[in-house]
């Protein structure tokens, strides 16, 4: 038999092409339906991804930035006094007083633990002067850390046309954070108590993660939740010396598909160490 046509030979080479790329996309996105957008670092390189540089809104996730900017401008021991902005803060909420003196540090747990907006926009408003003034400093650090696609205009995470960011940049940005000592403990803290400096005021503050305390190796970070963003998630988890960390943005199950995800991420990385050890 002879030569095969040119023309046959470059459909089967497309043909070849096609699927070999549809079998690359597939390892890429082994999850598609967890989310709207996802990515998946395995000790900070990626490995699984699904459109991770869609600008979307990003709800309470906002507060990793929040939190980063708070602690590079202040002392956790600083004094702060609740705005009456803070107070009359919408959504999910300590129940902060004008007028009421918290330390730094117990205002920043509200905000991480809790996601108290009311406690997150007394943060602000402390270190911005007003919400304005800190969105900017939000927005200059989102620069320096090289978060492209990421815009912020409030410092707790409601839903605005112009304040989004992406799995990549959220990624990256909880990457930094955990590089903070005070951020990386407190994201860990499943539950406890902050009072209010005069003493008069106790709240106690459970950890919105639901994968704290339930999940092997779970040590952060944070959770999100608007009509407008959907169900949010940035999730890192460490075992023997292999770090996961996992962000979903618009995701319809999130806890029960980062279980899934991040077990699968373990195993594969488990798995190719075995590999590589018998080799």
């Amino acid at each position: 038999m002879g030569r095969p046509p040119i023309r046959q030979a470059l459909l089967c080479l497309c043909l070849w092409w096609a699927a070999s790329a549809s079998v690359a996309a597939a390892a890429a996105d082994p999850f598609p339906a967890a989310a709207k957008s996802y990515v998946v670092y395995v000790n900070g390189e990626p490995l699984w991804e699904r459109k991770p540089d869609m600008p979307l809104p990003q709800a309470s996730l906002t507060k990793i930035m929040t939190a980063l900017v708070a602690l590079e401008h202040l002392k956790l021991s600083d004094v702060v006094t609740v705005s009456r902005e803070a107070e009359l803060e919408t959504g999910s909420k300590l129940g902060l007083r004008a007028g009421e003196k918290w330390y730094a540090g117990d205002l920043l747990a509200g905000a991480l633990i809790g996601s108290a907006n009311d406690a997150c926009r007394a943060l602000a408003d402390h270190v911005g002067g007003s919400q304005k003034g800190f969105v900017r400093l939000m927005n200059r650090r989102a620069g320096q850390l090289g978060l492209r696609h990421t815009k912020y205009t409030n410092a707790c995470g409601h839903d605005d046309r112009g304040h989004y960011s992406t799995a990549n940049d959220l990624a990256a940005l909880s990457m930094a954070a955990l590089r903070n000592a005070t951020f990386s403990k407190m994201v860990g803290i499943s539950e406890g108590d902050i009072m209010s400096i005069d003493e008069t005021r106790r709240i106690r503050l459970s950890n919105k993660n639901a994968l704290i305390g339930r999940y092997a190796g779970a040590t952060g970070v944070k959770t999100g939740f608007t009509e407008g963003a959907g169900k949010c998630l940035v999730a890192l988890a460490e075992r023997e010396g292999v770090k996961v960390l996992l962000v979903m943005l618009d995701s319809p199950d999130r806890w029960w598909k980062a279980e899934e995800i991040m077990d699968r991420a373990f195993a594969e990385k488990k798995a190719g160490r075995n590999d590589l050890q018998q080799r």
